[in-house]
């Protein structure tokens, strides 16, 4: 199911896969082909992936597969999830070719693998894939790079519906929407970058994926924590594109939350489990998630929506 050893760095290229990892991916390959119980498991994997190929779920629908990736004898284990998914990738092409995809619009989705095996590297030191579940939507046609954003094709569920609809959202369980997530590597999260990617989503999905009405933006992020507003200048990115939406948990002593304190950390700092008092000052951001956890606060998930 993988390319041999000649053709592997190609592939590992387009998928923006590290330099620094191209070649020790290639020399375990060659372990992986060895041991018959890793080509198994890998075809498995596969299987399971590419199932149901297109069709919107959930995180949790893969808790399976997630936890099968991660299974890999220790050899392999860090980069097992690399191979599955570039043995993954005629199937995912295929359907983006079915689709109508633009090819520039399939590369930069997919190149998310090296992305996350470069944070990997950043933060343990060592090569591996970070996020392997996350990167299952990427490869099974459910979330695409467009611009600054990503979005993804979901549908609520029933909480989803029961929280929105207290800001105004007037939906049913099982409604398409696109939830929009912000990478981390594209710049500023400028409100032109912003209309910009939600400008190519209004034109890609009816076009795309026909079949499937996405009246609705929702967006699940500490982005959205109104608590961000008590630090940052009206005019901020953050604050703009929170501006965007109709939150719900307006206020932090809304009952039933639970505080994300590692989310801002992670991702401002690249690491959840740097000590707060550690974390440097450099910018408004950095200020503002290290100052609020030092004076005692936390920091939560927010949730909201607007109309597309």
């Amino acid at each position: 199911m993988l390319p041999d050893t000649d053709e592997l760095p190609e592939l590992l290229l387009d998928l923006a896969v590290p330099h620094e990892d191209i070649n020790e991916l290639v020399a375990v390959r060659r372990v992986l082909a060895r041991d018959p119980g890793a080509v198994k498991l890998l075809e498995e994997c596969v299987e399971e992936l590419v199932r149901g190929m297109g069709a919107p779920g959930e995180f949790d629908e893969r808790s399976r597969l997630a936890e099968r990736l991660t299974a890999a004898p220790a050899a392999l284990g860090r980069y097992f999830p690399a191979y599955v998914f570039v043995a993954a990738l005629p199937y995912i092409r295929a359907h983006h070719l079915d689709r109508g995809i633009p090819g520039d619009i399939s590369r930069h989705t997919l190149a998310d693998l090296g992305r996350n095996m470069a944070a990997h590297r950043r933060r343990h030191g060592r090569g591996g894939v970070l996020a392997p579940q996350w990167l299952t939507l990427h490869f099974r046609g459910e979330l695409y790079q467009l611009g600054r954003l990503q979005f993804q094709r979901v549908r609520l569920d029933e909480r989803a519906v029961s929280e929105l609809a207290a800001v105004g959202l007037d939906a049913t369980p099982g409604t398409p929407c696109l939830s929009l997530h912000i990478a981390d590597f594209r710049g500023p999260l400028s409100p032109a970058a912003c209309d910009r990617s939600l400008a190519l989503a209004r034109e890609f999905f009816p076009r795309h994926y026909p079949q499937e009405r996405h009246e609705t933006a929702v967006c699940h992020s500490w982005l959205l924590d109104p608590q961000l507003k008590r630090y940052l200048p009206a005019d901020s990115n953050i604050v703009r594109f929170q501006e965007r939406f109709r939150l719900t948990h307006a206020s932090p002593d809304d009952q039933g939350r639970e505080p994300a304190d590692t989310e801002p950390v992670r991702f401002v700092f690249a690491d959840p489990d740097l000590p707060v008092e550690t974390l440097p000052r450099r910018t408004a951001v950095e200020r503002a998630v290290g100052d609020h956890l030092r004076a005692g606060g936390h920091w939560y998930i927010g949730q909201g929506w607007f109309p597309l």
